[in-house]
């Protein structure tokens, strides 16, 4: 039996997997001991958990587990990673080179450090939401010491080309970031194949607990260094300090090792779900899609339908159906996404664009009444407005 509402919105936050949730626990209540604790029994139990953990999120994609520094979510493994290579790069020169479709925490630092001295690039992307890497090559300068470009993009699904950008920015002596939230423990990332230096992602976007993250640091070939941003302890190796989340991690370890063993299975499925629901939604007139059509995210589709206000819209079917019209972090804002305007989206369009976001317990059923849903309130929001003359 269908159950409402049905819930869309995974690229915003996914719920816990119960098995997630049983293996964290018993760390809430029996195993509490702080894994900074080295003298005693509770906290040997805790530091075990941790390195475990640490060991299964690493496995995911492809690092070594010393080269993983846990963090309260990818927000801060951004600020971590832009901040601590700005300041103790300093020497070698002040330059950063990202995209003008990042997530607004990797935009926002890089504002933040234009403040502190940084001189930044923000590359345009294609009509397709994709960065040329020829635009990108051309954005080099003596003084760059980072690129920082997305793996997969919030809003769009669309997939970056992060090997390509790796091998230009190798060629030229040049650190890679890549803020690999939405990616991470939806398709195979791995640092080493696709030549990373830095990675920000984080467990609740993979069926793990909010407020856990990490950051990837590469060890060797290079060895890369950062200055960090939280003084106090000494922890995480000097990179990050304050007492490890440790049921946060024992689950964020948990969420690794099921989407690593779930990942082709769920992706295929959420495909083709996701396919079935777009099909039927730009069979509509005036409906078009947003970014590249092949190289995104097997979950997600941003469909623009014309006419039609996306707030309106989600009012219409808000009590049945959670989607959202762009990133999370900018729901309150009124104006039009950002991502969608670099993609020269008319604002009417990107004012009318929704985000579907599927996950791993999504149902065809779920997705049939969402067809049907939407269209019916899109055709009766078109009558109650009428179209102008073309």
């Amino acid at each position: 039996m269908l159950k409402l509402p049905i819930y869309l919105d995974h690229n915003a936050t996914t719920p816990c997997d119960p098995a997630v949730v049983e293996a964290m626990m018993p760390y809430f209540t029996q195993n509490f001991g702080n894994a900074a604790s080295r003298s005693h029994h509770f906290g040997w139990q805790a530091e075990e958990a941790v390195d475990y953990s640490r060991e299964q999120v690493a496995t995911l994609i492809g690092a070594e587990p010393k080269e993983i520094v846990f963090t309260s979510g990818a927000t801060e493994a951004v600020n971590l990673a832009l901040k601590g290579v700005f300041e103790i790069y300093a020497g070698k020169g002040n330059h950063i080179i990202t995209c003008n479709i990042e997530h607004r925490a990797v935009l926002d630092t890089c504002r933040h450090l234009e403040k502190q001295g940084a001189e930044v690039s923000y590359v345009k992307v294609k009509d397709n939401g994709l960065i040329d890497p020829d635009e990108l090559e051309a954005a080099f300068k003596p003084a760059t010491i980072l690129v920082a470009i997305m793996y997969a993009n919030n809003e769009i699904g669309t997939i970056m080309p992060i090997k390509e950008i790796s091998a230009i920015a190798k060629k030229k002596g040049v650190l890679v970031f890549t803020d690999a939230t939405q990616a991470a423990g939806k398709i195979p990332v791995d640092v080493n194949k696709d030549g990373i230096d830095l990675m920000a992602f984080n467990a609740h976007k993979m069926y793990g607990p909010k407020g856990t993250g990490a950051l990837y640091v590469r060890r060797k070939n290079p060895r890369v260094k950062l200055s960090p941003q939280i003084d106090g302890g000494g922890h995480e190796r000097g990179m990050r300090s304050g007492t490890l989340n440790v049921p946060g991690i024992v689950g964020f370890g948990k969420a690794c090792e099921l989407s690593m063993n779930e990942m082709q299975r769920d992706s295929e499925r959420m495909r083709r779900l996701r396919d079935k629901l777009e099909f039927a939604l730009l069979s509509m007139e005036e409906a078009y899609l947003n970014g590249d059509k092949e190289h995104r995210l097997p979950h997600v589709s941003n469909i623009s339908f014309k006419y039609v206000q996306s707030e309106a819209l989600m009012i219409g079917f808000n009590k049945d159906i959670a989607v959202s019209s762009g990133s999370a972090c900018m729901s309150a804002s009124l104006e039009p996404s950002y991502v969608l305007k670099a993609l020269n989206v008319s604002d009417d369009l990107a004012r009318s664009s929704l985000r579907f976001s599927l996950g791993r317990y999504t149902t065809e059923e779920e997705i049939d009444y969402t067809i049907e849903k939407v269209t019916d309130t899109v055709n009766k929001l078109r009558e109650m407005s009428p179209q102008p003359e073309s």
